[in-house]
């Protein structure tokens, strides 16, 4: 009998999709949830690949020590007892606040829980921060302070209520595309996108406000002052459920609130304002989504400020189709809110006033409790950096490529006392700084519950034995936690993550007497079989209750009088101004089939093909001006770092701007890494960086050659050595990886053995392939850069043959057989349906995407392409006839 689907949680976004999975020996097929609210059984590319990511490949799967500079295994007591002795000692002779915690959206509540109650109640510092600090926390700060808790209000049901939808600073088509699948079987909404590049939400927007950089609390305040001075206010909503509404429009009348000044100020047209403002005014049901785009800034609660404002000042909130609604990017970033994962919280949606210290602590049972909040993510690095935190454990997350200013975050780990990683794959950036290394479970072996951004908490379940000696992170906490203190073992001393669950879900509803809106008192009590049982539910969920539904349908908020506060934002430039040597607005992001550094996605081939290495998109004006040419490398600058990335000249940026994808890695891209270039200036509120405006200057690398070297697939072992000069991209295909390479100085040869060899002296161009027992094992292919490489699929497809046939080893310093058609970029990873087939289609008649899917299957499975597949009909249109994508 074949193995039955089990239930589980898609690891990936905040949407929280739910998956059900196959599993045979560590062989893993997946299918979308159709009975799980959030996903209704969709799933995008990256969901649908998880079976690809589900091997051991890669993996820790025992406890390491570094000593005298070489990392050796060890047993799990010589290395919890190494953890637990030093940070005891450190805390002894230089107080709790010597020690930080900087965890991760990735972890599970149980996993929070359980580091947020050893740290912020056990040793005394709240020096807990997380990677949901880098896309969550500005969002956070803006909930806090209008509706005075961090509370989303709306569902998804919302998403297709509204019969107008706005995306400030949220690429969904790319970032969240099951809800905007979702999003797009609602038909007759207007759409507006507000973003300084033409995403593929921008394009299939019906209006895109392609504004300057970081001006969106100028667009949003002309928004509230445009709803006042047409008094298109819910006149009743403002005078019984908001406060400030006086010195709102006193702040708002300080500035020329005319279309013609916001239009000039935010760069886009004075016709595309006012048909927003209009669509805003005139429709009852308006849903305001605001994503990284919106919260990566230095003024990014205040963005989120003003669009609440928005929606306050109407009454467009509490209501089915109208909420603003902050969507989260990590699959738990909620979950971590709840119990307290951001230093500047305590515990269950709890600040550092003395009555919730003294709740938590008599809760908790505790011998102390942290007086103050602790350091956000850029300071605690700081304070590493300069000596003051002598321990950190970093768990699942990788800040030596996702914190800004990464050359900092070097400097900082390298001089650190201690540097303890739990991590699930054995090379990441920030594993190769540690001193200690502890192999945790991961998805498809943890076992614990997650949040997603509408509020609901599903469960991620464990679905296989756990491989070598990997333990969840809840459990490693809590083992260091009874090795520092025997007077703590019986608060550590859990069973299961059931147990830990049932104390944070106590916790939410210890003393609520509905001061908290945060109350999961209808989900404790459970046995160890209903919590493994336990379906999706929506907070908040009070004993004796139902589960919730959206938020402020009474009017009511969580603030001492019941009342939502109206905020008067400060309309601000960015931390840091371009310059005459930094000219351009650089603004990271992300791309659709990865997720943060790779460490999972970069496993599954299909999600390597889409974009196989980072790319700068630049305006065409810029490149011509400065000589930098489409697909030839190119020379980011920023007062912080550098960087080389292959150019993207395209009109999606505006003129004097550039964008960077932020995932790429010392392991697969050590020159094309973001994040070192990105200035370190934080929200003053929030702490949230701003990651999506850097002043940069850029010019041409002017490389000589460029080719590509293939080696069999491998995440276990050393990377090749290059020269200091070569520029090396990696991609993992299915039996091969892929080194794009490029440079100025000759390249060496030699680094790759040969028995076929084909050296042309006239053309420059040099051919190596190594085949042993029949099958090929490396490849160097180099040429002039003014001379063409063939593409890559074929060649790479032949490391997966146990033995060539003749015509392909004939083929093979060819690249490729002869008269065989080149796939292009690829389009659809799913399907590995590439450019020229699906333009090809088109020729042939293909007008719709569903008719592209019939030609080619692209857009067939999980629907991630259909954006760029409306942009290839709209491109290869040359008839009079219109196109119905």
């Amino acid at each position: 009998m074949p193995p039955s689907p089990q239930a589980t949680t898609c690891p990936y976004c905040g949407v929280g999709c739910g998956v059900k999975a196959v599993i045979n020996n560590r062989q893993m097929t997946v299918t979308g949830d159709e009975t799980h609210p959030a996903n209704q059984g969709r799933l995008c590319s990256k969901g649908t690949a998880l079976g690809n990511t589900f091997g051991l490949e890669g993996r820790l799967l025992e406890p390491r020590i570094r000593r005298h500079g070489q990392l050796e295994a060890v047993s799990w007591d010589e290395a919890l007892d190494t953890v637990a002795a030093k940070f005891a000692q450190i805390i002894r002779d230089h107080g709790p606040d010597a020690v930080a915690f900087y965890v991760s959206g990735q972890l599970l509540t149980e996993d929070y829980y359980a580091v947020n109650k050893l740290a912020k109640g056990y040793i005394g510092t709240a020096n807990v921060d997380t990677n949901s600090r880098l896309c969550m926390s500005s969002a956070v700060a803006a909930h806090k302070q209008a509706f005075g808790a961090d509370l989303v209000p709306g569902t998804y049901d919302d998403l297709t209520e509204a019969d107008m939808l706005v995306f400030s600073g949220h690429n969904a088509a790319w970032t969240h595309p099951v809800l905007y699948r979702r999003i797009e079987s609602r038909e007759g909404q207007f759409r507006v996108c507000i973003d300084p590049k033409r995403t593929d939400t921008a394009k299939a927007a019906d209006l895109h406000l392609m504004i300057k950089p970081q001006t969106d609390v100028r667009l949003w305040n002309g928004l509230c002052a445009h709803l006042i001075a047409r008094d298109a206010l819910d006149h009743d909503f403002i005078d019984h459920h908001t406060e400030g509404y006086s010195r709102l429009m006193a702040a708002l009348s300080t500035d020329d609130q005319s279309l013609d000044a916001i239009a000039e100020d935010c760069g886009i047209s004075v016709a595309d304002l006012k048909k927003f403002y209009d669509g805003f005014l005139h429709t009852p049901k308006v849903v305001s989504l605001f994503s990284m785009g919106s919260n990566q800034s230095s003024s990014g609660v205040h963005k989120g400020l003003a669009l609440i404002n928005a929606h306050l000042l109407s009454g467009k909130i509490g209501k089915p189709g109208a909420a603003p609604f902050s969507i989260t990017g990590q699959p738990n970033a909620m979950g971590g809110r709840e119990v307290g994962g951001l230093a500047n919280m305590l515990a269950a949606h709890m600040d550092f006033d003395e009555a919730s210290k003294s709740l938590v602590q008599r809760y908790w049972g505790s011998p102390t409790i942290a007086p103050k909040a602790g350091l956000k993510a850029v300071d605690m690095f700081e304070a590493v950096r300069l000596g003051k935190v002598k321990a950190i454990w970093i768990m699942a997350t990788n800040p030596m490529v996702s914190m800004p200013d990464t050359n900092k975050i070097h400097e900082a780990l390298s001089n650190c006392e201690l540097v303890v990683v739990s991590d699930v794959i054995a090379r990441t950036d920030t594993m190769d700084m540690a001193h200690i290394q502890f192999p945790a479970a991961a998805w498809g072996e943890k076992d614990g519950t997650v949040t997603n951004s509408e509020r609901v908490i599903s469960r991620q379940r464990n679905l296989t034995p756990l491989p070598g000696s990997v333990r969840p992170d809840w459990a490693i906490i809590a083992d260091v936690a009874r090795r520092m203190n025997p007077d703590w073992v019986s608060a550590f001393n859990w069973a299961g993550p059931d147990e830990v669950f049932a104390e944070h879900a106590g916790l939410t509803a210890f003393e609520n007497d509905g001061k908290r809106f945060l109350d999961l008192g209808g989900l404790t009590g459970m046995t160890k079989a209903e919590y493994d049982a336990l379906q999706p539910v929506r907070w908040p969920f009070k004993k004796g209750g139902l589960p919730g539904d959206r938020l402020f349908a009474d009017g009511q908020f969580n603030t001492p009088n019941g009342r939502a506060r109206l905020v008067p934002p400060i309309v601000r430039s960015p931390a840091n101004q371009t310059t005459d040597d930094f000219p351009f607005h650089l603004n990271s992001a992300r791309v659709r089939d990865h997720w943060h550094t790779m460490t999972r996605t970069a496993l599954a081939p299909e999600l390597n093909r889409h974009i196989t290495e980072p790319l700068l998109d630049i305006h065409p004006k810029d490149a011509r001006r400065l000589h930098i040419k489409d697909g030839r490398l190119a020379v980011v600058t920023t007062a912080y770092g550098e960087a080389i990335l292959k150019a993207r000249v395209t009109d999606d940026v505006r003129e004097g701007s550039l964008h960077i994808p932020m995932h790429w890695t010392k392991q697969f891209a050590p020159f094309g890494r973001s994040n070192q270039l990105i200035n370190p200036a934080v929200d003053p509120m929030s702490g949230q960086p701003e990651f999506k405006h850097t002043p940069a200057h850029v010019r041409a690398y002017n490389e000589a050659w460029h080719g590509f070297v293939m080696a069999p697939r491998d995440f276990d072992g050393e990377l090749p050595t290059w020269s200091d000069d070569t520029i090396w991209r990696r991609t993992a295909h299915a039996h091969a990886d892929c080194f794009e390479i490029a440079g100025i100085a000759p390249v060496d040869m030699s680094m790759v053995e040969a028995n076929l060899i084909l050296e042309d002296a006239t053309t420059g161009l040099t051919r190596r392939v190594q085949v042993e027992d029949g099958r090929i094992t490396r490849a160097m292919f180099l040429a002039p850069i003014h001379k063409k490489l063939p593409p890559r699929d074929w060649l790479l497809e032949r490391f997966g043959d146990a033995e060539l046939k003749p015509a392909d080893r004939a083929a093979l310093l060819i690249g490729r057989l002869p008269g065989m058609a080149d796939k292009g970029r690829i389009i659809c990873a799913c399907r590995s349906v590439g450019e020229i087939a699906i333009n090809a289609a088109i020729d042939d008649g293909a007008k719709t995407v569903d008719d592209i899917g019939d030609a080619t299957t692209a857009g067939t499975s999980c629907g991630s392409c259909k954006g760029e597949l409306k942009q290839c009909l709209l491109k290869r249109a040359i008839t009079k006839e219109p196109v119905h994508a």
